[in-house]
């Protein structure tokens, strides 16, 4: 029962986090800190398989519960400073949302925006699905020997933390606000469209390694914040709940038709080469929706700013 609700925990406590996030800051403040603000969550990648390695032989397994048990009461009591924080800015306090259970789904099925999110996190989940399979199959041929396997995919998880953490820190606030987010948006997908050609051309190991950690490395540090950015200049019900409803629903939804639609295509006999052609098209569109997504985004925010100053901006 426990690991159960950790799994329902893991996939619903990132997104509220970020609406959290993007009701708490504005579009400018986005732009600037949404790089570090992830920064946390992959030092904390890091941090806590370091920690786990270091105090599973001290005091056990299970004890490790009540060290994961405070640092979740940290979260809390930040989350809580936060809170108060933008309360005070805005000199009251928002409060519940109310309304019913099928709210975001119906407020994404009225809006042609969050559906273009849509339309974007599917595309993602299914080029991540394409590699992960194709993946699959270039390492069992690299590598017959499972501690092989296992040290290859640990490089590869180290090089994508190094680099995550690095882009996070230094890149992704320059680059959202000196070349605009739908640069942003179309940046990771221009690589896994590139990544696509070079494996259709040369299905070995080192280049699906490469095409992977520029990929995860891409979606955490740039594509991630940038989705998240897009809500920033939204409705408070539409941060909460339509965006709900997109990460999990959306987001799970896309994992399984994608798994299935490569599922399909091996059914049919498409070689590696072929599924990569057809994951570079689907990149192609990504890309496009992703450029076409931020520049909606920047007019709601030309709109926005237009009609009312956030006061926000001024702190």
């Amino acid at each position: 029962m426990f690991f159960v609700w950790v799994s329902v925990f893991n996939l619903f406590v990132v997104s509220v986090f970020w609406s959290f996030m993007v009701d708490v800051f504005d579009g400018a403040q986005a732009k600037r800190l949404f790089g570090f603000i992830a920064a946390g969550g992959s030092a904390g990648a890091i941090t806590g398989p370091a920690l786990t390695t270091v105090l599973v032989g001290a005091v056990g397994p299970v004890n490790l519960l009540p060290v994961s048990a405070i640092f979740l009461g940290a979260a809390l009591f930040c989350v809580y400073r936060l809170r108060n924080w933008a309360s005070g800015q805005d000199g009251e306090d928002a409060g519940a949302l109310g309304g019913g259970l099928f709210d975001g789904m119906l407020r994404v099925a009225r809006s042609p925006y969050l559906l273009g999110i849509c339309v974007y996190i599917l595309l993602f989940t299914t080029t991540s699905t394409f590699l992960y399979f194709l993946q699959a199959g270039i390492v069992s041929e690299a590598f017959t020997d499972s501690a092989d396997r296992t040290r290859a995919f640990a490089m590869m998880d180290l090089a994508t933390n190094g680099l995550t953490v690095s882009l996070q820190l230094f890149v992704t606030g320059r680059l959202a606000t000196r070349r605009g987010l739908p640069f942003l948006l179309a940046l990771v997908p221009g690589i896994v469209m590139a990544g696509f050609v070079l494996i259709s051309i040369s299905p070995v190991f080192i280049v699906i390694a490469l095409v992977q950690i520029l990929r995860r490395a891409g979606n955490y540090a740039i594509a991630r914040p940038g989705r998240e950015m897009c809500f920033s200049v939204l409705a408070r019900d539409d941060k909460y709940k339509s965006k709900n409803f997109i990460d999990t629903v959306v987001y799970r939804g896309g994992d399984a038709v994608s798994g299935w639609a490569y599922a399909g295509m091996a059914a049919l006999g498409t070689a590696a080469s072929g599924i990569a052609v057809a994951g570079a098209a689907v990149a192609a569109v990504w890309l496009v929706t992703g450029w076409k997504l931020g520049r909606a985004r920047e007019r709601l925010e030309t709109k926005e700013d237009g009609s009312a100053v956030n006061p926000r901006l001024l702190h």
